[in-house]
């Protein structure tokens, strides 16, 4: 073969030239998202949703099942699955987000080892407790501040306002966008929180969220 160097002439022509990469992103898999909330889990979640589908369209589908009225956890996980089976998408990730409220301890610690179990069962489809222990407003404040002492969930509220510049309420639309530019900040808060309650099932880890998890499996999809 020759060892020629190139022609300067021969190296300006299209057929010479390096192709560019021209490789996409693959687009994320099928997820589920599960909440016992009404108001502000959808409102949050939903916005999420948006931002994904508008770059994936057809490609990814993040469903807001909003269950609510007294659901406890373990029923949460059940109409969880009574979706998956009877649904024509084959989803990959199932969350479910619930606050620990006033839920029995062992429902809330249960549904997460049910979801661990689940998940080692079926490899097809895994199921991920996106838990808050008190409220989700926990995760909220973990955008702007490293909370690791437990406090009351009407203590939050304030504390968000303050941060936001606004009133803080559990039915804003706006909370997804307004988060959004610390949500780094909020997943690095949020895994120091959670080392530091290694060990600890989700009811003693307090105050702890998993809701980090589903952002840190998505944010590289995040405009």
């Amino acid at each position: 073969m020759s060892k020629k160097p190139v022609k300067k002439s021969d190296s300006e022509k299209g057929w010479m030239k390096k192709r560019r990469d021209n490789r996409r992103m693959i687009a994320p898999e099928y997820h589920l998202i599960v909440t016992e909330g009404t108001k502000t889990e959808p409102n949050y979640f939903g916005k999420l949703k948006e931002e994904i589908n508008s770059r994936y369209r057809d490609r990814i589908s993040i469903e807001i099942a909003g269950i609510g009225q007294g659901s406890n956890t373990l029923t949460l996980l059940e109409k969880a699955q009574n979706i998956v089976s009877n649904s024509p998408i084959e989803y990959k990730h199932v969350w479910l987000v619930y606050d620990k409220d006033d839920f029995p301890r062992d429902d809330f610690d249960n549904t997460y080892y049910k979801c661990e179990s689940l998940s080692k069962q079926h490899e097809a489809v895994m199921y991920h407790a996106l838990w808050s222990n008190e409220c989700i407003e926990y995760w909220f404040l973990l955008h702007f501040h490293l909370l690791q002492s437990a406090i009351s969930r009407n203590e939050y509220y304030p504390k968000l306002s303050e941060y936001l510049g606004s009133k803080y309420e559990k039915n804003r639309d706006d909370i997804y966008s307004l988060l959004k530019p610390h949500l780094t900040t909020a997943i690095k808060n949020a895994k120091q929180v959670a080392a530091g309650n290694k060990n600890l099932p989700p009811s003693q880890s307090t105050p702890g969220t998993a809701v980090y998890e589903i952002f840190e499996k998505l944010i590289s999809y995040l405009k």
